[in-house]
C-alpha cells in the first residue's frame, strides 16, 4: 500500500490486505491498539480503501481508551461527526492507533500500552503524541490516518516518520467525539503519504456541525487549486527559527529548503517576531488548565476505572492514582494550580492576554505575507527511553504551537533527511484560508525532487 494513492486505490477494496499487513508488521512497532473494522457505506466513491483512527476518537462499536488506563475498557457510545463522513464515503476503520495518555507528550512514550517504535528507526521514537497514526502511514497500513493537533501532536510525528501531516484551521473540523484535552486549541488532522490525499480527506471532513458550536461554514473547495505558483509565494521565517537549542544539522537542512524556494522564484524574508519565543509559556499554561478542567469527569463516577476504597474523596484518589500516567498527573497539577484562585491573574489571565498579542502579530504578518515557514521540530527525534529534562520535550513544540494558539491552519510536508533521519517543514497559513495554504504545500510537494517527498 506504500505510495498509493487514494486516486490509485478508487475502485479496488484493499481492507483485508490493510489488516494482514498490521498484523505482519506491528508486533515490533505497536503503532495499533486494535483491529476494529466498522465499514463505510458500500455505495461510496471510497469503498473499500481503509483509515486508521486515534484512539481519543469516537467509533460506535470500537474502544477509546485515550491510551489510558483509566478508559481501558471504555466503548464509544457515539461516533465522532468527521469519522461518521469518511464513513458515509465509503471509507472504511479497520481500527483505532496508540497515543501518548490523553493526547499528552512528544515521543508516544507515555501511553498505558507501550511506547510506539518509529518505522524509520525502531529505536527512536514516532514523535506524539498522535505517534500511532503517522506510524501506521509510514509503515504502509492504510493510505491515511486520523490523529489529533492541541500543540502540533499532528505535525510533529509527521516530521519524525517522514508522511504530510495537517491540521485545520480551528473552526474547520467537529471535535464532536474527539476527546477533550484543551478545548480552545484541540483540532482534529490528518496523515497521509501526499498533499492531494490530505485535501481530499479534509474536504470531505470540513463544514458546519450542530454538534459544535465552535464550527464554521467553508464554502471554498479544498481540493481545487487557488491561483497561486510558488513564484508569486511570499514567505516569512521567523528569527527563532535560530534558537539556541535548534540542532545545527536541522538548520542546515531548512537553509536547503529556503535555497530551493528562492530557486523556484518565492520571495522569502526573515523578520524577528518576539512575541513567538512565548508560545511554549503560553501553551503550558492554557493547555494543562483546560485539561485539568476536561479530565475533572474521570474519577470513578461516570466513566471507565473506579478503584473502590472507603469514601468519596478516597475513592476518587485511589482511581486517579491507578488510572492515570506521571505526565497526566503532572499537567493536571500545573492546570489545577494555574487556576486556583491565588494564581489565577498571575498566570492564566496573563497568558490569555500575551496569546491575543500573538494573534494580532501572526495577523499582521500573515497580511503581508502567504505563509510562515519553519522547521517542524527544531530537533531530531530522540531514542525510546533517553532521558531529557521535561523543559527539553516541551521545546520540541516550539515551532508547532503558534498555529493552535491562534487557530491557524499548518502541515508538515516531509523534505529528505537529517542523519537518515526524516525531515519535515512547516507552513502556517492564514485563518480560514486552507485552500490558500493546502495550494502552496501541493505545489511545494510536486516540485520537491521525488528523492526527496518521502522518506521511506
Amino acid at each position: 500500500m506504500i505510495y498509493l494513492t487514494l486516486d490509485d486505490l478508487v475502485g479496488k477494496n484493499v481492507i483485508e490486505e490493510s489488516i494482514k499487513r498490521i498484523y505482519e508488521r506491528d508486533k515490533e512497532i505497536n503503532s495499533v491498539l486494535r483491529i476494529e473494522k466498522v465499514e463505510g457505506n458500500k455505495d461510496g466513491n471510497y469503498f473499500g480503501i481503509p483509515f486508521l483512527v486515534k484512539d481519543n476518537i469516537l467509533v460506535e462499536g470500537t474502544k477509546t481508551t485515550n491510551g489510558s488506563k483509566i478508559l481501558e475498557n471504555y466503548s464509544s457510545p457515539y461516533t465522532a461527526t468527521a469519522v461518521e463522513k469518511l464513513l458515509k464515503a465509503g471509507f472504511t476503520v479497520v481500527g483505532k492507533t496508540n497515543m501518548d495518555e490523553f493526547a499528552m507528550g512528544n515521543t508516544n512514550e507515555h501511553s498505558a500500552f507501550g511506547p510506539v517504535k518509529n518505522p524509520k528507526d525502531l529505536k527512536r521514537v514516532p514523535g506524539g503524541s498522535s505517534g500511532g497514526s503517522a506510524a501506521a502511514v509510514a509503515a504502509g497500513y492504510v493510505p491515511f490516518s486520523l490523529g489529533s493537533d492541541t500543540g502540533g501532536s499532528v505535525r510533529q510525528p509527521a516530521a519524525f516518520c517522514g508522511v504530510v501531516g495537517f491540521k485545520p484551521s480551528y473552526g474547520m473540523i467537529s471535535r464532536y467525539g474527539l476527546t477533550a484535552f484543551s478545548s480552545s486549541l484541540d483540532q482534529i488532522g490528518v496523515f497521509a503519504n501526499n498533499v492531494k490525499d490530505v485535501r481530499t480527506v479534509t474536504e470531505i471532513m470540513k463544514g458546519k456541525d450542530p454538534k459544535d458550536s465552535t464550527t464554521l461554514e467553508h464554502d471554498k473547495d479544498l481540493v481545487k487549486n487557488v491561483d497561486i505558483d510558488l513564484s508569486q509565494t511570499k514567505i516569512c521565517i521567523p528569527k527563532v527559527v535560530y534558537h539556541e537549542n535548534a540542532d545545527d544539522n536541522v538548520i542546515k537542512q531548512f537553509e536547503r529548503v529556503i535555497n530551493f524556494l528562492r530557486s523556484k522564484g518565492a520571495k522569502v524574508d526573515i523578520k524577528d517576531i518576539p512575541e513567538l519565543e512565548y508560545s511554549v509559556a503560553i501553551y503550558y499554561i492554557i493547555a494543562p488548565a483546560e485539561a485539568s478542567s476536561n479530565l475533572s469527569r474521570y474519577d470513578g463516577v461516570k466513566y471507565g476505572l473506579r478503584n473502590h476504597a472507603l469514601g468519596l474523596n478516597k475513592m476518587y484518589k485511589a482511581t486517579r492514582e491507578g488510572g492515570l500516567g506521571i505526565e497526566v498527573k503532572r499537567r493536571i497539577m500545573m492546570g489545577t494550580f494555574n487556576l486556583s484562585s491565588l494564581y489565577y491573574d498571575q498566570y492564566y489571565s496573563k497568558a490569555s492576554k500575551v496569546r491575543k498579542l500573538l494573534s494580532n502579530k501572526m495577523k499582521e504578518i500573515l497580511n503581508d505575507y502567504h505563509l510562515i515557514m519553519t522547521p517542524t521540530s527544531p530537533v531530531l527525534p530522540p531514542k525510546i527511553g533517553e532521558k531529557l529534562k521535561p523543559l527539553d520535550y516541551y521545546l520540541m513544540d516550539i515551532f508547532t504551537i503558534p498555529a493552535n494558539l491562534t487557530g491557524s491552519p499548518a502541515i508538515s510536508i516531509p523534505f529528505g533527511d537529517v542523519q537518515g533521519l526524516p525531515f519535515g517543514i512547516q507552513f502556517i497559513g492564514r485563518y480560514m484560508k486552507d485552500e490558500e495554504l493546502l495550494t502552496i504545500a501541493d505545489n511545494f510537494f510536486k516540485e520537491t525532487p521525488r528523492e526527496l517527498k518521502n522518506y521511506v
